[in-house]
């Protein structure tokens, strides 16, 4: 299957679980962002992608509306700045997610206090 095909798949609304869970372990990062990116992916799957090397899938999950409260809190301390504001933005971020969040953007800042 063409990187192309597997990215449309891994994208689209109507593609099944189980196939969403095969494209997940993509050697593609693409691939992986577009699972990722998906709302309709297993909350279990979103929290292996949010501990992907590549930020692009962490970027997702962080938005991503399906992405459990538990993975949020994991990914409010990630080392990438654009994935801490997607997990401030997302509507399962709790008022301690988000507190989270920029607590470590406060430590970033000022590392001697």
């Amino acid at each position: 299957m063409s990187k192309r095909l597997k990215w449309q798949h891994a994208r689209n609304r109507n593609t099944p679980p189980e196939i969403l869970t095969i494209l997940a372990r993509d050697v593609d990062y693409y691939v992986r962002y577009g699972v990722a990116y998906n709302p309709n992916t297993p909350p279990e799957i979103l929290t292996i992608l949010a501990r992907d090397e590549d930020t692009h899938p962490r970027w997702a999950v962080a938005q991503n509306p399906n992405t459990p409260p538990e993975t949020l809190t994991f990914l409010a301390r990630d080392e990438d700045f654009w994935v801490r504001c997607r997990v401030e933005r997302n509507p399962n971020a709790t008022r301690e997610i988000i507190q989270t969040v920029r607590a470590y953007e406060f430590y970033k800042e000022h590392p001697t206090l």
